[in-house]
């Protein structure tokens, strides 16, 4: 049955919020059903929620409705996905200008790429953005799961949202919020039963009620930040950071071959100090994440001063040369054995970014396949 009027929850205190919660009397969608979407949608799903999944994949809405669970690298969810399938509790479509408008809750969990000059895309985004701008009203909820850069939600989102014409208000017709993922692939479900969220959002109040409603469902400490940029730029933070010390293990590592010292006994007895984060050497650093959350900093500062993070860029000029480097020592070593890299035939065991996914995008084998390719 179709509902008439969705909740504003912006209108109870947090004992009726509550009610809400434990009746399951919540509708929610989730826009984008991908690696992190689909997923979250199962926890509400499973928290007994009336739960939509918004895909432009036909395919995977196809799957997803007929009983298949897509993601066979993602432990733990399939015996979910089996149970609100059965109890009809998710269902997906490609049409979302009829699932928004009975919905209460909306979560926006969509891809953040980078175009071919590695600036961040958010064509993704503005386009829901326009399409639920003739959706919402009575105060739905709307929160950003994705990663994106400070400001974004406040700026380009938020206009888009409210329309040219300011045919919608925040604060009013809805309420934008921001709860940025922290799950690694692989690893979801533990990560979501475990590791803490950021909530932030445009009117304070909203941050109180998403904490309610990922408290009921996630079980995890909500930490509340003072806005939404705030907590886009502590999650960016924690993955840059990543990123910028394995450039530094990978630079070191380089050094290391020249001078005969074996980087992983260095980080084996360097680890024992107390302050010491252990990070491992590799071909590149590749996945949806880390690449692109450094472009995404460094896409905000060059608006500002682009001398604004020079160590970021140098961190990417380090990772994204790794390629190249696997390339030369190959090459090395078969010329040790008489052996030419040219005609030779090269079998590359493991494709993905990381261990135990299905996921090769931005993956450093890409790279060393297309450089392997080219020398024939």
């Amino acid at each position: 049955m179709i509902r008439i009027l969705t909740i504003n929850l912006s209108l109870l205190d947090n004992s009726q919020i509550e009610a809400y919660l434990t009746s399951n009397s919540l509708k929610v969608c989730v826009v984008g059903i991908g690696r992190i979407g689909l997923p979250t949608a199962l926890c509400f799903a499973n928290s007994e929620f009336e739960t939509i999944g918004i895909d432009i994949n036909s395919e995977l809405v196809t799957m997803v409705n007929s009983g298949d669970y897509p993601l066979k690298d993602e432990p733990e969810f399939d015996k979910i996905f089996e149970n609100v399938h059965s109890q009809k509790k998710l269902v997906a479509t490609t049409d979302i200008s009829k699932a928004v408008p009975e919905c209460d809750i909306i979560l926006l969990s969509l891809p953040t790429p980078m175009d071919d000059k590695n600036v961040p895309d958010y064509t993704a985004f503005l386009s829901v953005g326009k399409s639920i701008n003739k959706l919402l009203s009575n105060g739905q909820i709307v929160i950003v799961e994705s990663t994106v850069e400070p400001g974004f939600i406040e700026n380009e989102l938020l206009h888009t949202i409210e329309g040219t014409n300011h045919t919608l208000k925040s604060g009013v017709d809805f309420h934008l919020a921001v709860c940025p993922e922290t799950a690694n692939p692989g690893e979801i479900m533990k990560d979501f039963k475990k590791l803490p969220r950021l909530v932030g959002s445009i009117d304070e109040k909203i941050s109180s009620i998403v904490s309610q409603i990922y408290t009921h469902v996630f079980g995890v400490e909500l930490i509340r930040m003072p806005n939404c940029k705030t907590a886009n730029a502590v999650k960016l933070t924690t993955n840059v950071f990543r990123d910028i010390n394995i450039a530094f293990i990978n630079e070191l590592a380089l050094l290391f071959e020249k001078l005969g010292i074996d980087i992983y006994t260095v980080i084996e007895a360097a680890k024992r100090k107390y302050n010491f984060q252990p990070h491992f050497p590799g071909p590149g650093v590749g996945g949806p994440c880390l690449p692109v959350n450094s472009y995404q900093y460094l896409n905000s500062s060059k608006k500002i001063d682009d001398d604004f993070l020079k160590i970021v860029k140098d961190a990417r000029k380090i990772n994204e040369n790794m390629p190249n480097h696997v390339v030369d020592l190959l090459s090395n070593a078969l010329s040790e054995s008489n052996i030419p890299l040219n005609n030779s035939t090269i079998a590359i065991l493991g494709v993905s970014y990381k261990p135990n996914i299905h996921d090769v995008q931005i993956a450093p084998s890409e790279e060393i396949i297309k450089i392997l390719t080219e020398k024939n």
